[in-house]
């Protein structure tokens, strides 16, 4: 029986739905999964110096949720997310995280940033709503992500909604 993914993908992973800029392309489900993600960033604790990110992450058939400083202070929601992943005793490897923002690739404390996170953790599939705007850091985490093979789409339509949760420090940037 022939199979539609190609010979050097690892089994369990989907096939490649990159474009030329080595972005996926979404899927139907998508768009609900990523507006769950945005509205869990509305939980974040306020802090002036970190965004309001929601995640939703799908592996093994199980599903978890995270927000930045849901758990400490210095917590990113993909951290989170995957902590919750593994308190189920689920692999992470061949899911799909769903996050408001991307994934940082800066990290201010010593911890690993989300992207080396996710790498780390086999995710295949990364889904985020709004680029990290450059206030904190000069994030690279869709480039890096996409480089390590994972595949990764951006569905701007929800963006609006991030920038309005995360109006009190962009609108700060801006004054």
């Amino acid at each position: 029986m022939a199979s539609d993914q190609p010979a050097d993908r690892e089994p369990g992973r989907p096939a490649d739905r990159r474009d030329d800029r080595g972005l996926g392309r979404p899927t139907d489900r998508e768009p609900d999964l990523l507006a769950e993600a945005v509205e869990l960033s509305r939980r974040c604790p306020p802090s002036p110096g970190a965004y309001a990110v929601g995640v939703v992450l799908v592996a093994g058939g199980t599903r978890v949720e995270g927000w930045s400083r849901r758990t400490g202070p210095q917590d990113h929601a993909e951290e989170v997310a995957l902590a919750a992943l593994a308190a189920t005793g689920t692999d992470p490897a061949g899911g799909t995280l769903y996050s408001s923002l991307e994934p940082c690739s800066d990290r201010r404390s010593d911890r690993p940033t989300c992207t080396e996170l996710i790498v780390a953790a086999g995710i295949a599939r990364v889904v985020f709503a709004l680029r990290e705007p450059p206030l904190f850091a000069d994030c690279e985490g869709a480039e890096l992500l996409a480089a390590a093979g994972i595949e990764v789409v951006e569905r701007p339509e929800l963006a609006a909604a991030v920038l309005e949760i995360n109006a009190r420090l962009l609108d700060r940037d801006a004054g």
